[in-house]
């Protein structure tokens, strides 16, 4: 039986700062497997931005978005097409090298040879294309727990929004401790415990799916010394509140998932409820944040 053909959307831009931060918005939006974006620079010093999908997107989403991210002239010009058929998210990945962030290192299994033995590795499928560190959002919050491990050890911690499990499997792999992962999407939840069970962590992952802190686990758990959230900046701000609540006193809370101009309103919501910022990187246009509960 003949493979169906990918369908192709595509177009270009003047810079590599533009062509970033028009990938890193849809590589937010887009799952998982769902479609594969790639960037590369032309010979005349622009960028050609592709993305393949398995099925047909839709046309109307696609341009907004990049109208949203990159100007109604670059969204005017988005081009779509079919092609034979191919696994465009393995082979995006072939051309990308392991990401080190401290003492971690995030890579596919094309490049498990490549990591050094005094580094904390992180697989991740080649299959899925998204949340594999390359994102400045991941790296960020990779570098802040190799930050706070160099002073503490937390003994409870939590992965909120855990999406490929990379943050939970990081911490686990340091620790050596429980780690408890949520996520709202059930495919998260699956994608998290095969990376955590790929990653020989599975026995201090337990992937949860849940919405906000609604799950029984996160009373049994807590209170947690840690929190990393990788999310947004909306739901991060709406989740201040109980989040708070289930932190222990002194507890370390890495936040990322937002624009560097979206930080300032975060870290508001945040301070209000007791928490102070400690650290803050800035990383190809996006915030991590690092903060602690005073009491």
């Amino acid at each position: 039986m003949q493979p169906s053909p990918t369908h192709r959307a595509s177009f270009s831009i003047g810079t590599e700062a533009a062509a970033k931060r028009v990938v890193d918005v849809l590589t937010e939006v887009f799952f998982e497997g769902d479609a594969a974006v790639a960037a590369f620079e032309r010979p005349d010093g622009r960028w050609d931005v592709t993305l393949h999908f398995a099925d047909a997107p839709d046309q109307a989403l696609l341009r907004e978005l990049v109208a949203n991210s990159a100007g109604n002239d670059v969204a005017a010009k988005l081009a779509f097409d079919t092609v034979e058929a191919k696994d465009w998210v393995k082979a995006s990945l072939e051309d990308l090298v392991p990401v080190p962030a401290g003492r971690f290192v995030v890579h596919g299994s094309h490049d498990r040879d490549r990591v050094a033995p005094n580094k904390l590795a992180i697989e991740i499928e080649a299959a899925l294309a998204f949340g594999t560190g390359h994102h400045g959002t991941t790296r960020g919050c990779l570098l802040l727990l190799d930050h706070i491990l160099k002073h503490m050890r937390p003994k409870r911690v939590l992965d909120l929004g855990t999406g490929t499990g990379v943050l939970g499997i990081a911490a686990a792999k340091a620790l050596h401790r429980a780690v408890l992962a949520s996520d709202i999407d059930p495919p998260s939840v699956r994608v998290a415990a095969e990376n955590a069970a790929l990653n020989e962590t599975g026995q201090y992952v337990r992937v949860i799916r849940a919405t906000g802190f609604a799950a029984p686990d996160f009373a049994k758990r807590g209170p947690f010394d840690l929190v990393l959230a990788n999310i947004l900046a909306n739901p991060l701000r709406q989740l201040a509140g109980p989040m708070v609540r289930h932190l222990a006193p002194g507890a370390r809370v890495i936040l990322s998932g937002l624009l560097t101009h979206q930080a300032p309103a975060v870290i508001a919501a945040y301070r209000a409820r007791g928490l102070v910022p400690l650290r803050h990187l800035r990383i190809e246009g996006w915030s991590s944040l690092l903060l602690r509960k005073l009491s």
